[in-house]
């Protein structure tokens, strides 16, 4: 899964970039509106968190135009505004969520696993594909309803390839899957990445292999 977040201050930012990481999540992280705003118009992300006060302006502010366009993107408003007229304010404009600080990391990634759950969140459902089952609201990968443990980079591009099954997936968007702004991109990680990935597949006999293909990317497909 992939969080857009405004934040303009770097310890805060930090901290929950170390927390959303830990839920298997990409982070872009941005600190002015005009930032975030154009983040949201070039990804799709599964959730956006949105400081209110940012240099250049009240957060809430960007959430009309995004809902204006047509984006259903779960939204939550993480702010030091914790009135009951701020909590209304956010509410009333379009947020999903609003939670004042400080708060507890735990409670954030409680109240982001709820609005994943929602209707119009993107992330609430269930992929299976033969003995393999992906849970993306839960971030957990089953085989015959067993668990099977996988680091966050290579969740993440099992996730971005089962969304393509049967599709050549380029190896660009795999990296924008995979790694968010700022981080560094190594010539060879994503091949070592998937190269770990096709090889738990193949020992656990899911019926799913991950072919290369050659100048392009991967192609997720089911086994012959």
């Amino acid at each position: 899964m992939r969080v857009l977040l405004l934040e303009d201050e770097p310890e805060m930012a930090s901290a929950l970039r170390s927390a959303l990481r830990a839920y298997d999540t990409v982070v872009d992280h941005v600190s002015t509106l005009a930032e975030a705003e154009e983040a949201a118009d070039l990804n799709a992300y599964g959730a956006i968190l949105l400081d209110r006060q940012v240099p250049d302006g009240d957060g809430l502010s960007l959430i009309p135009k995004l809902r204006a366009r047509g984006l259903g993107t779960p939204i939550i408003v993480l702010t030091a505004r914790g009135d009951l007229d701020d909590r209304i304010d956010g509410l009333d404009t379009g947020a999903d969520d609003y939670l004042a600080k400080p708060f507890a990391m735990d409670e954030l990634l409680a109240r982001l696993r709820a609005v994943m759950r929602r209707p119009s969140g993107m992330q609430a459902e269930i992929m299976s594909f033969g003995r393999l089952s992906f849970d993306l609201g839960s971030r957990e990968v089953r085989i015959d309803g067993q668990r099977m443990v996988l680091p966050r980079r290579e969740l993440l591009v099992l996730e971005t390839l089962l969304r393509r099954i049967g599709r050549t997936v380029p190896r660009s968007s795999l990296e924008e899957a995979v790694y968010g702004f700022g981080d560094e991109i190594q010539s060879n990680t994503l091949d070592a990445h998937v190269s770990r990935l096709r090889r738990k597949l193949t020992e656990a006999k899911v019926g799913l292999e991950i072919h290369p293909v050659r100048g392009i990317g991967y192609l997720l497909k089911q086994a012959q």
